[in-house]
């Protein structure tokens, strides 16, 4: 047998055998491995989540239950890195950029009793006791409030909000200026107005790589801007090598995924505002879980007109009819029950100031409605009384609303009842939220969404780019003793795994460690499982991930020690450093130079030669001093044979047409070599 790693002497022994090939993988047909075995199965979760962190595992080690897929576009909300499970430590002495809520920070006037207002601050705060050094870009609109008619009067506001000196620069300055400069007087920089600048809009590759100049982690933490592509919170993201969510952002991408849980029935959708044409697919997902949709805005007469109720023409658009009656008959098949107001207050065209209340669909010709009958009111109410979960998107607004008599606010108070009564409510839009808040001088234990557009997009079935541009963590805890036989052992990681040869026989030779493989290959995976299932293997596993995004979270969990990360001829067209997913990123890099024990080993091969140098440059690059060259390793000398005495697929592959391996292995040390450190 060949050179094999002893993790508890932190050496490698060396027996006198020849490297051998691994055994072949069983592919024979799944369906018997997962009917014959019944401690593995697979856990099947949305695209995204397949794509960023499926795994596939042992009976009990996941309850399919607690990760079953809903209704809602998943893909829009997958897990994704977040600031409070980012270590803290690594947040001394780094400059991290917020991109803060403005629609948060900027309010006239403060509410810390407001859970995202006080997460908003408390992220600028947490980050500053941590000894990060902080760079906030945000847009304001200087237009509709006189408060804040320039930077400096903003630095000045968000001074007395944090109780933290805020000084104002100029973006060009930024790039103009080194890390110590930038931080000389203050230690939190406050960035001009984004919308003044048309690049922020266009996501200017230009300008985000200028906002992300001296900055090594991003923040975002403005989830309104979450369906929008920014350059502050989208193009940011190709430049930094940590991208992560802040504590309000984390709340709202919590908040959004409670709203998708469909556990709770009766739902009742309450649909406010217009334009039916735009929302036909949202609407057709609520029908699709919800117990009622109850229509209370100008979209209420296009509802009514599609049920063969006369609805006077002014207040339909006879160009989407057509979509109205599809929305009526895919509700009607998944009864589903379709509520419209039978009432409203209407006033005269001629004379303004008179109103009266009309049914619905008996409205005189010379008055329009411009609010919800009493009628209407009660008919609503009683079904809410029913209802164990309400989402209320969209505002109660006809034609000149400012006449209305309270229907928002009577429906905003039965909201705020039914909230005291252990019911679910999710609040959607400024207007419904302000209705909400004048029920209360704090906002209730609900879901509060005040930018519509976010949460429309998502029930569209759309992606939102501000969360799909952070980094991915593990979304499942991994129950450890479910998965290996001791989980005291060492740990093994083999990061992009492919067809799991090099592990399998890994495992089989050394009983002493267990082996965990990283692929991004779904297919792979399974096929690697069902080895392990079929060997009868209890110290080794294979989880279809994103390693570069979720090494962390995931060995960070592992009760053991991780004593060997290796990582074998990765695909070189995604390593090319300016490729944004490429998948040895200085995250990955840092992650394991925190999480490796002392004395352990990384160990890189490839059969392309400047691959292999890329790789090296960046573990002694960003790995913070603690990975050095193993032994009579120098330059760019390399091991000329396996240490391990198991060959991969694709070394096999290499080496009998002939070519040459290159392979490095590196060693942790107990001391920081400041000549690798990062200048």
């Amino acid at each position: 047998m060949g050179q094999l790693l002893n993790p508890l002497q932190g050496s490698i022994f060396v027996s006198k055998g020849v490297a051998q090939d691994s055994p072949k993988l069983y592919y024979q047909n799944l369906f018997p491995y997962f009917t014959k075995y019944d401690r593995y199965h697979a856990v099947l979760a949305s695209t995204e989540a397949r794509r960023w962190g499926v795994v596939y595992c042992k009976k009990n080690m996941v309850t399919s239950e607690d990760h079953a897929p809903s209704w809602w576009n998943l893909e829009a909300v997958p897990h994704v890195q977040t600031l409070r499970e980012f270590p803290r430590e690594e947040l001394a002495g780094k400059v991290v950029m917020v991109r803060f809520d403005s629609t948060l920070l900027l309010l006239e006037e403060i509410n810390l009793r407001i859970h995202l207002v006080k997460n908003a601050v408390f992220t600028v705060k947490y980050l500053h006791k941590s000894g990060a050094k902080v760079i906030l870009a945000s847009n304001w609109n200087t237009n509709s409030t006189t408060r804040h008619p320039d930077m400096e009067s903003v630095a000045d506001y968000l001074t007395s909000v944090l109780q933290l000196k805020v000084l104002p620069v100029q973006c060009s300055s930024i790039s103009m200026m080194s890390k110590k400069e930038c931080f000389e007087k203050v230690d939190i920089l406050l960035l001009e107005n984004l919308s003044e600048f048309k690049e922020e809009v266009a996501n200017c590759s230009k300008f985000s790589k200028l906002l992300s100049l001296v900055v090594d982690i991003f923040v975002n933490d403005s989830f309104s801007q979450s369906h929008r592509i920014l350059a502050s919170t989208v193009g940011i993201t190709r430049f930094c090598c940590t991208c992560i969510a802040g504590f309000s952002f984390q709340e709202s991408l919590c908040q959004l995924k409670e709203a998708a849980e469909t556990k709770r029935q009766p739902y009742v959708a309450i649909i406010g505002g217009g334009n039916l044409l735009d929302k036909v697919s949202a609407l057709h997902l609520l029908a699709s879980t919800c117990s009622a949709l109850v229509f209370v805005g100008m979209m209420s007469f296009q509802i009514m007109h599609a049920l063969g109720l006369p609805v006077s023409s002014r207040l339909v658009n006879h160009s989407v009819c057509k979509e109205a009656a599809d929305v009526i008959q895919f509700s009607l098949d998944k009864s589903v029950q379709i509520v419209y107001p039978k009432d409203f207050w209407c006033k005269n065209v001629d004379t303004s100031k008179k109103m009266e209340i009309f049914a619905s669909h008996d409205i005189p010709d010379g008055w329009l409605p411009v609010d919800l009958g009493p009628t209407s009111l009660d008919e609503i109410n009683a079904l809410l009384m029913k209802s164990k979960k309400i989402i209320w998107i969209g505002p109660v607004k006809f034609f000149n609303s400012s006449q209305s008599t309270g229907g928002a606010s009577i429906l905003a108070r039965k909201l705020y009842d039914l909230i005291q009564s252990d019911c679910d409510v999710t609040v959607v839009g400024t207007s419904a939220c302000k209705a909400l808040m004048q029920e209360s001088s704090t906002l209730p234990a609900c879901n509060v969404f005040e930018n519509a557009s976010v949460v429309w997009d998502f029930l569209k079935g759309k992606q939102l780019p501000g969360v799909l541009a952070l980094d991915r963590a593990y979304p499942y805890k991994i129950n450890w003793d479910a998965v290996f036989c001791d989980t005291a052992l060492p740990l093994v990681v083999d990061i992009g795994s492919g067809n799991g040869m090099f592990l399998l026989e890994m495992a089989r030779r050394r009983k002493d460690l267990n082996f965990l493989g990283l692929e991004v290959n779904e297919k792979l995976v399974k096929r690697c499982l069902h080895s392990v299932c079929q060997l009868e293997m209890r110290n080794g596993h294979f989880i279809a991930t994103n390693a570069t995004s979720t090494f962390r979270s995931i060995v960070s969990s592992y009760p053991g020690e991780l004593v060997l990360v290796s990582i074998q001829c990765p695909n070189p067209d995604f390593n090319k450093p300016e490729h944004r997913w490429r998948m040895l990123q200085r995250s990955l890099v840092e992650a394991v130079a925190d999480l490796l024990a002392p004395n352990g080993k990384v160990f890189l091969q490839s059969d392309v030669e400047a691959v292999a140098l890329r790789m090296k440059e960046a573990f002694l690059l960003y790995g913070k001093g603690k990975l050095s060259v193993f032994q009579d390793q120098v330059g760019e000398g390399w091991l000329s044979e396996n240490p391990f005495g198991v060959r991969s697929d694709w070394e096999c592959h290499v080496l009998d047409r002939g070519d040459p391996m290159f392979r490095l292995m590196l060693s942790k040390s107990t001391t920081i070599n400041e000549a690798h450190l990062e200048p």
